[in-house]
């Protein structure tokens, strides 16, 4: 549990490492860790302690006594404001070297495995401007800057479109230009909020539960396909169709959509997406496969090096034709089809059944015909009666989400034994926790990271493991 602690100023200390939080790393000259926002390892910093945790300390930034060689300045008129891409003050080779580094250190004093040469991370060639898909919040009390604050303007705009402030659910920072989806989705959202102020649409309020403009989702493919998604809190025919129709005359989307959402929170995923104009979905195409993206598709947020990504994978299955492949964890099934002209079958698992059903119509319209997809909770269909159901894998590959596999996944994963095992992990701390308990029967064979996320400390990391 934090607590406060007497303030203390320290002078002139040098920036040692990052944290997996994004944070700078210093240590005092007592032996305190320090973590503090906002600096690049190389930086001399004059911070202040406010916050003590256990086994660190917690400081704000009072001043940079002495750039690092590795700063550069940042492109975004909201870095350190709005939460998002913390290291864009980084430059980005060194940014691909210390998540390289996390790696290497989670694998090496978490796994218990001995690690073999590890492959150079693959860089992003897009450094910025590389989501397909962003989500913004409407909120009708705006986070204000310090200027702004200072300025006691009567008539401030206190409607914003944005990201939520970071530790303020109830804040929203407005953006006026994301530097993360090209264009025109700052065009797009710029325009929704403008038409919203000049029509008096009631912008979202969650503390109130109050409001008509709730969230707004941008979804693009690399074909230039576009979707939008709008979700109002309440229905207001007339406003609906008015803001609705200002997006479909002004941009070309192959898809808008939208839902009423009156509950507690804002997650669509148990929500009526409607068909407000066009398809419901975008398409995606890869190495000729194409896959359908709707509003509740999970999707690799960076195409480009999702194709990278998958490519790996492959590459360390090293499939001859004859396989069985379990792919845990599936979603809408993209590398069980991406995979599927190297084997005999895959079989998917997946527990959300709108990304099953696309898995099967993306198999469908591919012509792809050796693939099955089956929905249920990993921890619970995955057992030795769906083993004895669909037969011994030869390999399987798993891509859980943040918080890794479920013991009994494990459990029953060592005692399918398959001969290889390619694990994906957005978190490479649970992914060597999952590889400890497997140590006894398996060995790490190769493993390769993929920036999915510059300007920010996320990492993928693939992982080949084979039978000892």
């Amino acid at each position: 549990m934090p607590r406060k602690i007497k303030r203390e100023l320290f002078k002139d200390l040098e920036v040692v490492d990052i944290n997996s939080k994004g944070a700078g790393v210093v240590k005092s000259k007592d032996g305190k860790v320090i973590f503090v926002q906002g600096v690049v390892p190389g930086d001399r910093v004059t911070i202040e302690i406010y916050k003590k945790k256990r086994g660190f300390f917690e400081a704000r930034l009072i001043g940079i006594d002495h750039p690092s060689p590795n700063r550069v300045t940042p492109v975004c008129v909201h870095f350190g404001i709005c939460g998002g891409c913390k290291w864009q003050n980084l430059n980005y080779k060194t940014q691909l070297k210390f998540k390289q580094k996390e790696v290497i250190h989670n694998l090496k004093n978490l796994s218990g495995m001995v690690l073999p040469k590890i492959d150079e991370i693959k860089a992003a060639e897009k450094p910025y401007f590389y989501r397909n898909k962003m989500e913004y919040a409407f909120s009708d009390k705006r986070w204000l800057t310090a200027e702004e604050i200072k300025l006691k303007k009567k008539n401030l705009e206190k409607n914003g479109l944005g990201f939520h402030k970071s530790g303020m659910w109830d804040k929203v920072v407005d953006i006026e230009k994301c530097h993360l989806q090209k264009d025109p989705a700052n065009n797009i959202r710029n325009s929704v909020k403008k038409f919203a102020l000049e029509n008096n649409l009631a912008f979202f309020n969650p503390r109130n539960k109050s409001g008509f403009l709730r969230t707004l989702m941008i979804r693009n493919s690399n074909q230039g396909e576009f979707m939008v998604l709008i979700q109002f809190y309440s229905e207001n025919k007339e406003q609906r169709e008015a803001i609705l129709n200002h997006l479909k005359d002004k941009f070309h989307l192959t898809a808008l959509l939208y839902c009423i959402n009156s509950k507690a929170n804002d997650t669509m995923y148990d929500q009526e997406i409607i068909i407000y104009d066009g398809s419901e979905f975008i398409t995606e195409v890869m190495e000729g496969l194409k896959f359908r993206v709707n509003a509740k598709s999970f999707f690799q947020t960076n195409a480009e090096q999702a194709h990278e990504l998958y490519k790996i994978t492959r590459k360390f299955a090293g499939l001859k034709g004859h396989e069985l492949v379990y792919d845990l964890y599936t979603g809408t099934g993209t590398i069980a089809l991406f995979i599927a002209g190297n084997c005999k079958k895959v079989v998917g698992v997946e527990s959300v059944p709108e990304a099953v059903a696309m898995a099967k119509e993306n198999a469908e319209i591919n012509g792809i015909k050796n693939t099955f997809f089956e929905v249920g909770d990993m921890r619970k269909v995955f057992n030795l009666n769906f083993i004895n159901r669909h037969g011994v894998a030869d390999l399987v590959i798993t891509d859980p989400p943040r918080n890794g596999m479920h013991p009994d996944v494990i459990r029953n994963l060592l005692l399918l034994a398959p001969n290889k095992i390619v694990y994906i992990s957005c978190n490479n701390a649970t992914q060597a926790r999952d590889l400890s308990l497997m140590k006894e029967k398996y060995k790490l064979s190769k493993c390769q990271a993929v920036d999915m996320f510059p300007q920010t400390q996320h990492i993928e990391n693939v992982v080949l493991l084979e039978k000892i």
